[in-house]
């Protein structure tokens, strides 16, 4: 995207950026947190992880993607947002799957950051249609104390 372009959300309910599926994969068995700096506008954005698929039917394509929420307040500038691992939950076409499972993190393909105009769960997120606005300074993986 380029400075200057409108984007808005309509009808689907997000909109997102993921990366190209890595090389090989990123291995985050030595952290246990992912780190964000960004600038957001109000709204909550979903921050979501793929791993290679080991849960569903072998011989699938699809990767296994895990999701946690990030509040971004309005009008603060730049925010640091570190979310851990075990936020992280197992998800199936944006659904939150209802079992006891791990994240491997050894076997990270991609990443990804959406928009969710839900919410989120989190009171005094802006909700809806309408213009959207985030920024990334850069996404980190952490270890912490």
């Amino acid at each position: 995207m380029s400075e200057g372009s409108k984007w808005s959300i309509n009808r689907s309910g997000f909109c997102g950026m993921r990366s190209k599926k890595f090389d090989g994969f990123i291995d985050l068995d030595g952290y246990d947190s992912i780190a964000m700096r960004l600038k957001g506008d109000g709204r909550c954005y979903i921050s979501t992880m793929y791993t290679e698929n080991w849960v569903n039917s072998p011989g699938q394509a699809e990767d296994n993607s895990w999701q946690a929420f990030v509040l971004l307040q309005r009008e603060t500038g730049i925010q640091l947002r570190q979310v851990p691992l075990t936020r992280y939950l197992p998800t199936w076409k944006g659904n939150v799957i209802d079992a006891d499972m791990e994240m491997n993190p050894g076997r990270v393909v991609g990443i990804s950051l959406s928009v969710n105009s839900q919410g989120g769960g989190f009171i005094g997120a802006k909700l809806g249609a309408g213009d959207f606005r985030v920024e990334i300074d850069w996404i980190k993986a952490l270890r912490m104390p």
